[in-house]
Parts: C-alpha cells; sequence; structure tokens
C-alpha cells in the first residue's frame, strides 16, 4: 500500500475514533446526570472536552502536552489564541468540588465541554 494511501486511512481511521471517545463522552455524561451522579458526569464532561482539546492540538500539528484532560484543559487556557469564553468554559470544567461535593457556582459542565468542542472542533456531529 502506498504511503499516501496508508496516511489517509490512518487519518480516517483517527477521525472516527476521536468522534465516537466524544460521542461515548457525551452519552455517559448524561446518563450520569440522569441517575443524579453528578460527579460521574463532571469528569465525563471534562474527558469530552479533554478529547476535542487532543484533536484540535494534533490537526494543528502541536503534539498534545498530556493525555489528562484537565492537563489539556488547562493548556487550551495558557493558549495565546483561546476566546475568552473557552477560557471561561475551561476554568468551570477544572473547578474543585466543596467539601459537600458541589461546585462554587451553578454551571452545566456539559453545555460547557459541548462548548469547546463544538469550537474546537465543527466537523464533530453533534
Amino acid at each position: 500500500m502506498g504511503t499516501f494511501r496508508k496516511k489517509i486511512m490512518e487519518y480516517k481511521a483517527r477521525m472516527i475514533n476521536w468522534k465516537t471517545e466524544l460521542e461515548n463522552e457525551f452519552k455517559m455524561a448524561q446518563e450520569a446526570l440522569d441517575a443524579k451522579n453528578r460527579g460521574k458526569m463532571r469528569v465525563c464532561a471534562r474527558r469530552a472536552a479533554g478529547v476535542s482539546i487532543r484533536e484540535y492540538l494534533i490537526q494543528r500539528g502541536i503534539d498534545p502536552p498530556s493525555v489528562s484532560a484537565y492537563d489539556l484543559l488547562k493548556f487550551l487556557d495558557e493558549m495565546d489564541d483561546t476566546p475568552l469564553d473557552l477560557r471561561q468554559a475551561s476554568a468551570y470544567l477544572r473547578l474543585r468540588v466543596t467539601e459537600d461535593f458541589r461546585l462554587p457556582v451553578e454551571v452545566d459542565l456539559v453545555a460547557e465541554a459541548k462548548k469547546i468542542c463544538t469550537t474546537l472542533t465543527p466537523d464533530w456531529d453533534q
């Protein structure tokens, strides 16, 4: 198989893979929310954003600095060209819970993760 054809096949496989991963994370986030498991929902929303950030970086030829969604959210926040609304979404997704396991602000973390995903990877099929 030619090198060009092989690269196209690898690219298509990765495209399907990250999109499937993203869909799975949002599905698990919704299931967790339905089950009133806000902790799991928060983790799934954060991981979904991490998938999108990782793909965004790869598509731009930047090696992701980490596999950790938290680290990728922090990296996004520190990038010079990150829009303010994505910085805020990143901050929300990195919030620590209080001692009674609640967020210190009222925010829809799934919506914030989707904001990051639709902006960075607009070819994602919601």
